[in-house]
């Protein structure tokens, strides 16, 4: 299991906005082949700093299959309007056995 953390800073007062565009893309990442679940969290520090995270069979389902998707074209129209910067993504991998 790959989990993808895209690390996200939004424009001041998109708050409630962006939180309603990730929540009404969330199918759309159930929907993509390869994704097992989605979350987003908000940090208590920044709250203008989110963190997306996406767990995905390989590496390969989030960067080849979603990315050439209709899906990603959608999630991008919902959230990027709120992006004040491109998002930092990162894949990870346990580190010990569950």
């Amino acid at each position: 299991m790959i989990i993808e953390i895209a690390h996200i800073r939004i424009n001041t007062g998109s708050g409630a906005a962006f939180e309603a565009a990730v929540a009404e893309a969330v199918p759309v990442f159930l929907a993509a082949g390869g994704c097992h679940g989605v979350r987003l969290v908000r940090s208590v520090e920044d709250p203008l700093l989110y963190r997306l995270l996406v767990e995905w069979e390989t590496v390969e389902h989030h960067t080849v299959t979603f990315r050439a998707s209709a899906g990603f074209a959608r999630w991008r129209e919902l959230a990027s309007p709120h992006f004040a910067e491109p998002p930092a993504v990162e894949h990870l991998v346990d580190a010990l056995p569950r």
